[in-house]
């Protein structure tokens, strides 16, 4: 998402680029083909509302910009309620056919496992670093670079879901349309099924660390075993909440706890189970998953699965304009710089490219405003944050400066939300007109 994004917005400021990129070449555990903008995780973008939700906004502002990776979004979008959700092949193929049919880019399908001296490079390397590249960059920075490890939910057949036990429904009925509004395939369960089902998950064989490796997790991804080992609860307050939801099997019953499915594809076979990252064993996992009323006879497209995910140190390492402080010719891009979620990625990706080609126009750029979601993220990774305790983010309004003058506590949020997202909009507007003008 991030060098895809980098290398688009760098090429409309007229720079020529070329991309690096290792697959198919060399494969990881993750990544399943070539293109380039493979999603490997879930196929959300998350909520798509620019006035009370911070990634909605960091939407908005992307688009704003021109950004490669909405356009696309928005171009293979597909029901999720509020949420924005793509069908993941034809984006990724789009994102392929963009960047590799735009006359100042160029791919170059091999391996960089070094850090150059010469020349504007943006290391944008995505959920895995290569071992080789992660070695030289540990290196260069004369500390470990940090590591968590992540998750990947399992997807299911659409046509081996009973739907006489499941039903379709987005939380709270959300969307405009009736297809927004069920774009959920939800599975209910009671009680003693939840606590079958916990005791199944907390007994499960699961993936098992080497020697020396810390089992870190980001909050914002943990696997569903986790999370149960956490409190017997607290997949019910998570992704098995039951609120704002009706079975229309039994609408007098109010279901436990519920798992929910979302469309994977835009055909509509393929669903993905909703927050059902894991590090279960593959035989545990149909056994377990089986056990959810719905999918009794469930066939997988894809198990889910655990790899290791590397980020630096970025308050650190990098300065405001996101290059590395002893090697100012190297930037570096998205979920390696420490923060979270394909948007906050690409954003990241979208800011490098823009500032790389500045610099090589001339003309090099201001950091956003802080008030801004793009501003507030790279403020965060380049300084912000405690480098002691420093973990990957995800884009939220705790990042934003307060604006003065607004009333706290919960009645007042939603005031305050939408005061951080007119503001930065003005802002982001205002920077992005400055930003054209300096490079021009």
């Amino acid at each position: 998402m991030a060098g895809s994004e980098a290398a688009w917005q760098a090429a409309h400021m007229g720079v020529d680029v070329v991309i690096h990129e290792m697959r198919p070449k060399v494969e990881t555990f993750a990544h399943k083909t070539g293109n380039l903008g493979e999603m490997v995780c879930s196929n959300s973008f998350r909520s798509d509302d620019d006035e009370q939700n911070a990634v909605g906004l960091l939407h908005w502002e992307m688009r704003a910009a021109n950004g490669l990776i909405m356009a696309t979004a928005d171009r293979h979008r597909l029901p999720a309620g509020g949420a924005l959700a793509v069908d993941r092949d034809p984006f990724a193929e789009t994102v392929t056919a963009q960047l590799t049919s735009h006359p100042r880019i160029s791919v170059s399908y091999e391996e960089i496992d070094h850090l150059p001296d010469q020349g504007q490079w943006i290391f944008a390397t995505g959920p895995l670093t290569s071992p080789a590249l992660g070695q030289a960059i540990q290196a260069e920075t004369g500390a470990e670079a940090l590591a968590f490890f992540d998750a990947i939910a399992p997807i299911v057949y659409a046509e081996s879901i009973d739907m006489d036990q499941a039903w379709l429904q987005s939380r709270y009925d959300k969307g405009e349309t009736e297809e927004e509004r069920t774009a959920y395939i939800n599975c209910p369960m009671d009680r003693d099924r939840y606590e079958a089902f916990i005791d199944a998950l907390l007994a499960a064989d699961k993936t098992e660390f080497h020697e020396g490796e810390t089992a870190g997790y980001f909050d914002g991804c943990l696997p569903i075993e986790v999370m149960a080992e956490r409190g017997r609860e607290t997949l019910r307050h998570g992704p098995m909440k039951p609120v704002g939801l009706t079975n229309p099997h039994q609408p007098e019953v109010k279901a436990h706890a519920v798992v929910q499915l979302r469309r994977d594809n835009a055909l509509g076979t393929l669903y993905n189970i909703v927050g059902f990252q894991t590090k279960m064993k593959y035989g545990a996992q149909t056994d377990v998953f089986r056990m959810i009323p719905g999918l009794q006879d469930a066939r997988f497209a894809r198990l889910g699965g655990i790899h290791r995910n590397t980020f630096l140190n970025s308050p650190t390492l990098l300065d405001a304009s996101m290059r590395l402080r002893s090697r100012p010719n190297i930037r570096f891009a998205g979920q390696i710089t420490g923060v979270e979620g394909y948007v906050e990625s690409a954003a990241m990706g979208l800011l490098a490219g823009r500032m790389a080609a500045a610099e090589l126009l001339g003309q090099p750029l201001a950091t956003p405003p802080n008030t801004t979601a793009t501003g507030a993220l790279i403020t965060h990774i380049s300084g912000g944050a405690e480098a002691r305790t420093f973990q990957p983010m995800n884009v939220n309004f705790g990042l934003f400066p307060p604006v003065e003058g607004l009333r706290g506590g919960r009645r007042g949020r939603k005031d305050r939300y939408k005061a951080y997202t007119d503001r930065a909009k003005a802002d982001w507007q205002a920077w992005l007109r400055q930003s054209v003008l300096d490079a021009a």
